[in-house]
């Protein structure tokens, strides 16, 4: 929405969002809603709009069949944006997912979960975990699920992947550990999952953050903005996997994790803190870490075309398609 200055501010989290008195919220910086694509002009991957329950939809992308039954791997993916903007039908994204699905010839269910303020957290959680049950439902015989044909043509689901950016990653860590505690539909397994520049927060400052920048950062304030009644606050485990309370690492539900991590990123030093902390939890799996040098915060989204930008995509597709 345009902004209204006669309206009085109750929060403002620029240049993010801003929540009105009267309750209405505006966005600032989302990019515009796209349409899915009978045929992308730049990937020739196909892409379709479905609501897997009334409050939960999807963006799902298919990219060129080399044969009519083909199987493929499937990556259930969450977009970022601190939970507050963003959306599976935006530009953004669909330029980005288009590309990811066309590099690791995958199938790619994008997660349109609900948003903060008028869905806090842990709704987003929620809604995530739902669209991957829904998605290892394909497996099962039960009656009265309504399955959607691109799965239960061309789905390997001996391949299912999850992953996601920023937040995304977030969600992602957090599935993660759901899925080690509670068994999906079929008995589906997460074979990998990738956390891209994912954001993790806390209040103790870690390698060269400082007590006052982790504080006035726009990553406390938007954790705090998205889930105000969280346990613990910004030290609630969901976004600071470090503290002394929380699910030990070891009880991620993959065999094997990618996380990527640029060099000019706010969220590096934490990132690079969750490979190692994964490392030493006696996690029974693969881990690897990418940092790209001289970039910021999910610069792979936003500027796609360029050579390092193209280099990580490749790097994610070849994980997916592993």
């Amino acid at each position: 929405m345009a902004s209204d200055t006669n309206k009085e501010v109750l929060i403002d989290l620029s240049p993010v969002i801003k929540l009105y008195k009267d309750g209405t919220v505006e966005r600032l910086i989302d990019s515009p809603y796209v349409p899915p694509s009978p045929d992308d002009a730049a990937t020739g991957v196909v892409s379709k709009d479905l609501n897997i329950t009334p409050v939960v939809q999807a963006r799902l992308y298919l990219p060129t069949l080399t044969e009519p039954k083909q199987k493929l791997p499937v990556l259930v993916y969450y977009h970022g944006g601190g939970f507050c903007i963003g959306s599976a039908f935006n530009s953004l994204e669909k330029r980005y997912i288009s590309m990811l699905a066309a590099e690791a010839k995958a199938l790619i269910v994008s997660v349109e979960y609900r948003l903060a303020p008028q869905h806090p957290l842990p709704i987003a959680y929620e809604d995530s975990w739902t669209g991957l049950q829904w998605v290892s439902s394909h497996v099962t015989e039960k009656p009265g699920i309504e399955k959607e044909p691109w799965l239960t043509e061309h789905s390997d689901f001996s391949k299912i992947y999850i992953g996601g950016d920023s937040a995304g990653g977030n969600i992602v860590h957090n599935i993660l550990l759901r899925a080690g505690a509670e068994p999906l539909p079929g008995d589906v397994k997460i074979v990998g999952a990738f956390l891209s520049h994912p954001y993790f927060w806390g209040s103790k400052p870690i390698g060269s953050e400082t007590k006052e920048e982790i504080e006035q950062n726009v990553a406390c304030k938007m954790w705090l903005f998205a889930y105000p009644s969280a346990p613990g606050g910004i030290d609630n485990a969901m976004i600071n996997p470090f503290v002394e309370d929380a699910p030990s690492l070891s009880g991620l539900g993959c065999s094997r994790l990618l996380v990527c991590v640029a060099e000019k990123d706010p969220f590096r030093s934490r990132g690079v803190l969750y490979v190692e902390t994964v490392k030493k939890s006696g996690w029974n799996g693969e881990v690897e870490m990418v940092e790209v040098e001289g970039e910021d915060h999910c610069f792979h989204m936003f500027n796609p075309e360029t050579e390092k930008a193209k280099d990580l995509i490749k790097r994610l597709a070849s994980f997916i398609s592993y």
